[in-house]
């Protein structure tokens, strides 16, 4: 092609949040990679406390890393410009170009979206000089009549880069095509004519008794049903918030059991999947008011405001729970925020998450962690100890931990720094690293520790290939791609 074309940039809009845009955009990655195009994802604005950390030391939404992988590519800063963590119901963390900036309320952001939109368009303009191709996921609904001035997440970008957009639609929630007609409806002319057409997603039974409706729908709208992609059972690819339920087979005859509280702003509890999914692991997540049920191993998750998780915690009577599991021979693990849970206290005097505030920490282990303005953003490869099984991972935190327990760490990576701490009686242990249980070696090594005798290979990363084919294969299969590709100029 010539060096002064710039890249092919295609759309995909939901009616509402979950219908399926990260799905199809990775599904849609995969099939024009395999057809030999360079094709990169992009999410202008994410907001979503599931990250991942990019070579380049930036975070990124947990979703356009996997998109990544399924274009074949190193997940970059500029795949997902904005990403907007939130602390509390009106406040988020702004990270812009895979740096916090800026912590601020949702009428603050609202001003600041016309200096966000400059970074949005600095990184599609970088990504049209190096590919051919640019599938961008849009973010809940482009109909949200209060976010639509200076709006950067939707049509606002649409129109700032003149891109032809896909509506998709779930089927599974009901209600598909009073979702399509009705978000077509609160768009303006301009808006929607820049919809070429739809995707229904998530059919379960036969095409043909919907027929009928989406001849209607085509009549109606004057636009054509690009596809109807089925429901695909115990289909599993890195969710990008909201944790799903997963439709697992059946696990072993006697299986770890392993718990993970919901903590109210539980972060990268993408960390999980490995286990959710191992055939050996019966895997729980606890909410508010429930009792624990008996457990071989807690692990304390990621929190994106720890202090306050940390209160949730008490007030769930977790120490409790935790301190009984513990005197009857259970495993304890905490990971980032759930790893600074550990030690004897917490203190935020500069206010980083929020008002100035320090607390008790449950006092398994003796350190303490002071929160810091730097986060740490750093991918790490290095050995789990005691032994030598491989572990990698990355590390997203804003802290500092010190204390005699991390004289026993639990990694040493491959730089010679170390991380993380183990109990003096083994019985517990935290670290820094988020995901590291993707690694066969560690996801064994650390079932092992847990209590599960003989451990059955799992390698998640084959798993997580396995899934993007079989997506890939099904959307090449039930999407007209003869029409997306006419979209492209």
């Amino acid at each position: 092609s010539d060096c002064n074309m710039t890249a092919n940039t295609l759309m995909v809009q939901g009616t509402t949040s979950d219908a399926g845009k990260s799905t199809l955009v990775a599904a849609l990655c995969r099939v024009f990679a395999r057809q030999g195009v360079r094709v990169v994802p992009f999410k202008p604005q994410n907001m979503a406390l599931n990250s991942a950390v990019t070579a380049d030391g930036g975070e990124i939404g947990r979703a356009q890393a996997l998109q990544a992988v399924a274009a074949g590519l190193e997940p970059v800063v500029d795949m997902n410009p904005v990403l907007l963590k939130p602390t509390t119901d009106i406040g988020a963390q702004v990270i812009i170009h895979g740096k916090a900036r800026y912590q601020m309320n949702a009428v603050e952001y609202h001003q600041y979206k016309t200096l966000a939109m400059e970074a949005v368009l600095a990184s599609h303009q970088r990504l049209q000089r190096q590919y051919e191709l640019i599938l961008v996921e849009g973010a809940g609904s482009p109909a949200e009549i209060n976010l639509r001035e200076r709006d950067i997440a939707n049509m606002g970008f649409a129109e700032a880069v003149d891109c032809p957009v896909i509506l998709v639609a779930d089927i599974d929630k009901g209600g598909v095509f009073a979702h399509l007609v009705g978000t077509l409806a609160l768009l303006s002319e301009s808006e929607q004519a820049r919809v070429k057409g739809f995707v229904i997603n998530r059919f379960r039974g036969d095409t043909a008794l919907l027929q009928s409706g989406l001849d209607w729908l085509q009549q109606y709208t004057g636009k054509p049903v690009l596809g109807v992609l089925p429901y695909l059972h115990g289909l599993h690819i890195d969710g990008e918030d909201g944790i799903n339920p997963l439709e697992t087979d059946t696990k072993a005859e006697h299986p770890l059991k392993v718990v993970v509280p919901v903590l109210p702003r539980i972060s990268n509890h993408t960390d999980f999947d490995p286990l959710r999914l191992h055939p050996q692991v019966d895997f729980q997540y606890v909410g508010a008011g429930a009792t624990l049920p008996a457990a071989d191993l807690i692990i304390l998750p990621g929190s994106k405001n720890t202090i306050a998780d940390l209160r949730w915690l008490k007030q769930n009577g977790w120490p409790e729970a935790i301190r009984k599991h513990l005197r009857y021979g259970g495993k304890l693990m905490g990971i980032c925020g759930g790893f600074q849970m550990l030690g004897q206290r917490l203190l935020d005097d500069l206010g980083i998450e929020g008002a100035r505030s320090e607390e008790t920490g449950l006092g398994l282990l003796d350190m303490e962690t002071r929160l810091l303005p730097e986060k740490q953003l750093k991918r790490r490869q290095g050995v789990l100890l005691p032994g030598d099984a491989v572990c990698s991972g990355y590390e997203i935190h804003a802290g500092v931990t010190r204390g005699a327990a991390l004289q026993r760490p639990l990694i040493r990576f491959d730089d010679g720094a170390q991380d993380g701490a183990r109990s003096g009686d083994d019985q517990v242990i935290g670290t820094y690293l988020h995901g590291v249980f993707d690694t066969e070696s560690a996801l064994d090594s650390l079932l092992q520790w847990a209590g599960l005798t003989q451990v059955q290979g799992f390698d998640y990363n084959l798993e997580r290939e396995r899934q993007i084919e079989r997506l890939a294969d099904a959307v090449e299969q039930h999407l007209d791609m003869a029409r997306v590709r006419s979209l492209l100029v």
